[in-house]
């Protein structure tokens, strides 16, 4: 038993093993009485115990040591568990469930619970006996399908109560919209409701995506009307046919053979989790909406799904015949066949449903980002944290790399990141002292050693996370310098190396690889472009200055480069000016050879 089951009362673990292996759903009950969580289960003594008899981290182990009472409800099936506890959840709101975001702010198309309905764009759903259709993600979407609807059939816009008392009283009159025909006037009674309500019939099949057998009544009637000599009204219905059939063309046509599909997929992260869901009738993807959950107990993905399911096939009046997921759940719909595809038509629709919910995410994430910079930065942190399976939180960042030309004015560069941004201040240059030639292992070791030898000195905060410039020998020379100081262990090291983007852990003979879409992957990139810009700007400055202190930039028709390769080969214009000429050809070519020569040898003759 853990310390929380042993903190609580007796009472409540002879409870649980009076609960009845049945399925169910369980609430917790803190002292006051108010309940706290509510759960489903297939057996409700296993279930509830598993809370009791295992190991439980953080938030969990909150809610179980606040837990004084449980009570349960036995169901018949475990589908019926998973709609109860959906509908108690949205009752009773518990503290430690979590629950979909409102979408209150996205619009719903209306069908008006009233005589001669309405049909009308809302954001604000009322509970009055109306047909709500949505929520619509893209006002484009939604405005269309308005539109289309206007184009073929002649509703009313006005709010007037035609009830058949109101129209048989006479006191209202025919407005414009009669007029130029967007109306047949049922406010006169010109129009009966029961050819109105026929309309609204076809109406709630053209927003729920089912055209085909509309299409096909519309073409018999026009047929029969063609028959009949009718041309004007054959004419009228061919053009509502065209309309209809470019709407149709418009959609995301996935495939004929799919049709009444639900699709649902989800983005898992650490604190939130990203449910897309995507209804396909008649071979078409006619509806797409995500949420976002934010996690209060750990939920597994499976709970989440589940959630998901129940509460957006209910609040979207979804009768799909078929559900796609990415993998079985515990619990599922009765209904409605389980589909977890592993290739095919379907498993192109389960990609489609990831990538919008990622896309949905990187949207809100750069909004967020745009208000609370501070979030954003702190969420990219714990990912790298996640990533790197760091102790802590990276907020300090170093990064360094080495410059040389042919072991020539070697330099070192440090960058530093505090909170995922670049900290300046902290940007430091090292000229190499202790290294002879082109051994970047060792002028590795001794920036590191001096870096954090003088940070040690002068008792100033070391960073969490170290990115070396470099593939297994870098991070190698780096670790010693870190192992000679005695930070090997306080300290997370790691190698980027820049062919395939390898993180490399020390001792780690094998590469780790970041998701390149990962924000974490991209601070650690930008940590990496940053410190070899930094360091080859000081590198460009020391040759620069070396090169027009040096003898060799008055000698006309010798230019940087090729001084460059002289002074990295003969280390000093003394040297340079000893060679014989065939020496220094060896290294710039006769040409230039002859003009150095010549211009050494007119020196010493001046002398």
């Amino acid at each position: 038993m853990t310390d929380s089951t042993a903190a609580n009362p007796s009472p409540l673990q002879a409870l649980i093993a009076s609960l009845p292996h049945q399925p169910g759903v369980y609430q917790y009950l803190d002292e006051q009485g108010k309940i706290i969580y509510v759960g489903k289960a297939k057996d409700l003594r296993k279930r509830v115990s598993s809370y009791f008899t295992k190991e439980q981290t953080g938030k969990l182990r909150v809610l179980v040591r606040r837990i004084r009472d449980i009570k349960i409800i036995v169901v018949e099936t475990e589908a019926d568990a998973l709609l109860l506890e959906n509908n108690l959840i949205k009752t009773l709101q518990p503290r430690y469930n979590v629950l979909l975001r409102d979408d209150k702010t996205y619009p719903w198309i209306c069908i008006k619970n009233e005589p001669f309905p309405r049909i009308f764009s809302t954001r604000n759903p009322v509970k009055d006996g109306s047909e709500y259709f949505g929520p619509y993600a893209s006002g484009r979407t939604k405005n269309a399908l308005l539109e289309l609807i206007r184009q073929l059939y002649p509703i009313r816009s006005c709010s007037l109560n035609l009830s058949e008392k109101a129209i048989a009283k006479g006191q209202y009159k025919v407005c414009l919209e009669f007029h130029i025909g967007n109306c047949l006037g049922p406010c006169e009674g010109r129009q009966n409701e029961a050819e109105y309500d026929a309309m609204i019939r076809e109406i709630r099949q053209i927003i729920r995506g089912n055209l085909s057998q509309i299409l096909r009544d519309m073409k018999a009637r026009m047929m029969d009307y063609a028959d009949k000599m009718e041309f004007e009204k054959a004419q009228a219905i061919k053009e509502k046919l065209q309309l209809l059939e470019n709407y149709q063309s418009r959609s995301t046509v996935v495939s004929r053979n799919i049709s009444n599909v639900d699709v649902f997929s989800i983005v898992d992260e650490p604190e939130t989790a990203w449910i897309n869901y995507l209804r396909v009738v008649e071979g078409a993807v006619i509806q797409s909406h995500t949420v976002e959950i934010k996690k209060k107990l750990d939920e597994s993905p499976d709970d989440l799904l589940s959630l998901a399911i129940t509460e957006l096939r209910a609040r979207l009046n979804s009768d799909a015949t078929e559900i796609i997921l990415p993998f079985s759940p515990t619990f599922a719909p009765e209904g409605a066949k389980i589909t977890v595809p592993q290739r095919g038509e379907k498993k192109d629709l389960l990609e489609l449903s990831e990538k919008n919910a990622r896309h949905y995410k990187m949207e809100v994430e750069q909004q967020r980002s745009l208000v609370d910079p501070e979030r954003h930065q702190k969420r990219i942190l714990q990912q790298l944290q996640k990533d790197l399976r760091m102790p802590v939180t990276p907020e300090v960042i170093e990064c360094f790399d080495n410059s040389n030309f042919q072991g020539d004015y070697a330099v070192a560069a440090m960058v530093q990141f505090k909170n995922a941004k670049p900290n300046k201040a902290e940007y430091r240059h090292f000229n190499i002292k202790t290294v002879e030639g082109p051994d970047d292992f060792a002028s590795m070791r001794e920036i590191v050693t001096r870096r954090y030898s003088r940070l040690i000195a002068e008792e100033k905060p070391l960073p969490q996370l170290i990115v070396i410039d470099g593939g297994k020998g870098q991070l190698a020379a780096a670790m010693e310098s870190l192992e000679a100081l005695g930070l090997r262990r306080k300290i997370t090291v790691i190698g980027i190396a820049k062919r395939l983007e390898e993180i490399y852990f020390p001792g780690d003979q094998v590469p780790i690889y970041i998701d390149k879409r990962s924000e974490s992957l991209k601070l650690i990139q930008q940590l990496r472009d940053e410190a070899h810009r930094f360091g080859i700007t000081h590198h460009r400055k020391k040759f620069q200055k070396g090169f027009l202190q040096s003898e060799l930039s008055q000698i006309k028709g010798i230019g940087e480069q090729t001084a460059h390769k002289l002074l990295a080969y003969f280390k000093s214009t003394k040297n340079i000016g000893q060679a014989g000429l065939d020496e220094i050809a060896e290294v710039i070519g006769q040409a230039k050879a002859r003009l150095v020569k010549d211009y050494f040898n007119s020196k010493s003759a001046e002398l």
